[in-house]
């Protein structure tokens, strides 16, 4: 590898360059995360889209977000009818503005069932679980922890379902201290969310060190696989 394709493997920056056909004709480390969240050729339509309109390079500021990745400009170039490279510039992301969250090692299963079953007394709403069981002990702030889940429930009060979800966010990671740790979520949606609650669910977020994806019907918690 060269020095110039070293520099482009190792950049912060997703690079992905694409066929005429929208094939993936090579990408660096940072696009491969990447593609955990999003389909390939939705970003090779943003390429063609935002493509100068004679041959050469163009770049464009414009905010995209894709699961954690959120992005304020792009770069599209290309020399010829065969290829097309897109690069997209990356915010700093959470990895870079968290402390390494601390705690006690504990089982996540543990805490969401005592968090569901306490807010579900005396409650019609239904709470349902999607709960992937391979998920090991992790290290979290116990009483902190379930402050927060126990507000994004309350904001989810007065729903007929309340659905939590426990996945791993496959090809994505978090840095601390030039570690990479894997990241799991915890995904609690209904029909309506009581915005009021929110800046609170963000600050309890911010107090445990974690990641909080809140959109119109749901609140996203992403949590690094902290196993020491």
């Amino acid at each position: 590898m060269t020095f110039d394709q070293q520099w482009i493997e190792y950049d912060f920056n997703p690079f992905i360059l694409f066929n005429s056909s929208g094939k993936i004709v090579s990408l660096n480390t940072e696009a491969q995360y990447l593609l955990g969240a999003v389909e390939a050729s939705a970003i090779y339509k943003i390429a063609t889209t935002y493509a100068s309109s004679s041959f050469g390079f163009k770049t464009t500021f414009l905010e995209l977000e894709f699961g954690r990745f959120k992005f304020f400009g792009i770069t599209v170039g290309y020399e010829d009818e065969e290829q097309i490279g897109i690069r997209l510039y990356q915010l700093p992301s959470f990895q870079f503005t968290k402390q390494k969250p601390e705690g006690q090692l504990i089982n996540v299963y543990t805490l969401i069932d005592l968090c569901i079953s306490s807010n579900s007394i005396g409650n019609p709403t239904q709470f349902l679980k999607e709960l992937d069981p391979t998920i090991p002990e992790i290290r979290l702030q116990t009483e902190l922890f379930i402050k927060l889940l126990n507000k994004i429930y309350i904001s989810m009060a007065g729903n007929e379902k309340i659905l939590t979800r426990l996945f791993f966010r496959v090809g994505e990671h978090v840095k601390f201290d030039s570690e990479k740790y894997s990241l799991f979520s915890i995904e609690i949606s209904a029909e309506n969310i009581a915005r009021k609650y929110l800046p609170e669910i963000s600050h309890l977020a911010e107090e445990n060190n974690l990641f909080t994806d809140i959109k119109e019907q749901k609140i996203t918690i992403n949590v690094p696989m902290i196993l020491k």
